[in-house]
């Protein structure tokens, strides 16, 4: 289950397994009146509370990965053990959704009265939060086999502006580079270092009395180090990952059904062994189009969208093609699947929404030469790593299969290209023949780029409409 803030003390608080049924229907129905008229927040505890009991009954009839046994009956499916159980057993999830939710409410005013008493709020030491390294000689932390740390963790942050400043001061410490948004809802970040710098930065996240629901295992690790990032960034957002939707309006905890990537694998074997004939089933690729490019898992519907502040109109405005289908959502590491799997399940419109648990990433771990090919982008100065040899993408001059990236030539323009080593060498090092011209009469500068917009933007669409899955993105 995906590990996330602590349920006790906040609004939105985490479901473990988003189950993607109707759970309304197991309403209590000799809950006393009173109790009906539950405040908004209440409700959303309550809705968790159900959520989180019906995920634990169908878990405890887990026989094997893919195998259930309930009522002398062996299910296969997930969705089916699902349905059986909201059939059979809706008395015993209501009973035991009560019980679960007195016992919480019993903890929320606990925690209310305690909250009360305290007239003063203490000033936070954040030195206490970062790891004694005086057995730690400098050169550990500055040289030596180093690797990049990918994390996030979704929790309540009543003050992320202390966060941020502890995690800039634990980062400064250890000599880690690499970016990290803090927000209300949580963290997100990379930062990359020696791995004995990487593992006192695990060890202090774990050790912290918020991201404490954290494992080791909720770390995606690559090899790398500190040259991977050009400086350190923390700042405080609105969002841990920009979805342009403000997470009191949609939160985290709507996700979609975790996969493991056992499970997920499975999932894409059915998917694949189906052919052209399988029509209920999307495999969703939810990252920016420039990274699917380089790598995608087999016969996946890969949005040709420039960002992933864009996902939400490209749901809204291809609702039809998710109508009534079973979606299987995967990314790099989990975190954008947490909110683009919500607001596709806050549309209505799908039959099933699941989600890679720990993204490519973690998947990568166990089935290197699975059903995923090609390259992995990443955020940073490597722009990709891989764990197979294959190259799904082509120089954009000579069409020649090429996946590695570099930054267009051109200083007004921040756009990646792929253009193999025999059309750089001659002189083919721009993303576009815009970019091109404008480059040649060029001097440096030391003024940072501009982003501007040239002729690899202006012709792709914003946000494309896809009728079939595995739309070809425009190369450039």
């Amino acid at each position: 289950t995906e590990r996330r803030g602590d349920m006790m003390t906040t609004d939105d608080m985490a479901c473990n397994e988003l189950i993607n049924i109707d759970v309304d229907t197991l309403a209590p129905h000799d809950f006393k009146q009173e109790k009906l008229k539950l405040s908004a927040t209440l409700r959303k505890y309550y809705s968790f509370c159900k959520r989180r009991t019906f995920g634990t009954f169908v878990a405890s009839k887990r026989a094997s990965i893919t195998v259930w046994n309930c009522c002398g009956q062996t299910f296969k499916e997930l969705s089916s053990i699902h349905k059986h159980v909201a059939r059979t057993h809706d008395t015993d999830i209501h009973q035991l959704t009560q019980s679960t939710f007195e016992v919480l409410l019993s903890q929320i005013e606990k925690e209310a009265t305690s909250q009360q008493q305290s007239t003063e709020k203490e000033p936070v030491d954040i030195s206490s939060w970062i790891p004694d390294t005086s057995h730690i000689t400098g050169d550990q932390l500055h040289n030596g086999p180093g690797e990049v740390l990918l994390l996030y963790c979704y929790c309540q942050l009543a003050d992320p502006q202390l966060i941020c400043a502890w995690q800039k001061a634990l980062c400064e410490k250890l000599q880690l580079t690499g970016k990290v948004r803090v927000a209300t809802e949580g963290i997100n970040g990379t930062v990359g270092g020696t791995k004995v710098a990487t593992g006192l930065y695990i060890k202090a996240m774990c050790s912290h009395p918020i991201f404490n629901i954290m494992k080791k295992e909720d770390f995606k690790t690559s090899n790398g180090g500190a040259e991977c990032f050009c400086n350190l960034r923390v700042g405080v957002y609105k969002e841990i990952v920009p979805m342009g939707v403000d997470p009191d309006a949609l939160s985290y905890s709507l996700a979609g059904t975790h996969l493991e990537p056992e499970e997920f694998h499975k999932e894409v074997e059915a998917l694949l062994s189906k052919g052209d004939s399988c029509n209920d089933t999307i495999l969703l690729d939810c990252r920016n189009f420039y990274e699917s490019r380089i790598g995608q898992f087999s016969q996946c519907l890969a949005p040709n969208i420039r960002k992933f502040s864009y996902f939400p109109d490209y749901v809204d405005q291809n609702l039809d093609l998710f109508r009534d289908k079973k979606v299987l959502m995967y990314c790099t590491g989990g975190i954008r699947c947490e909110r683009g799997s919500a607001y596709l399940r806050s549309k209505h419109v799908c039959k099933e929404v699941y989600q890679l648990k720990g993204g490519i990433h973690k998947y990568l771990e166990q089935f290197p030469e699975g059903f995923y090919r090609g390259k992995l982008f990443v955020f940073d100065e490597r722009f990709a790593i891989s764990s197979n040899s294959d190259i799904i993408s082509e120089c954009r001059y000579c069409n020649s299969p090429w996946d590695q990236y570099q930054l267009c030539s051109t200083h007004f323009c921040c756009q990646l290209v792929l253009s193999c080593s025999a059309c750089r060498q001659g002189g083919h090092t721009a993303c576009c023949p815009i970019c091109q011209t404008k480059g040649k009469g060029e001097e440096p500068s030391a003024t940072p780029p501009q982003r501007e917009e040239c002729e690899c933007t202006a012709m792709r669409p914003r946000i494309p409409q896809d009728g079939a899955q595995n739309p070809q993105p425009t190369p450039s």
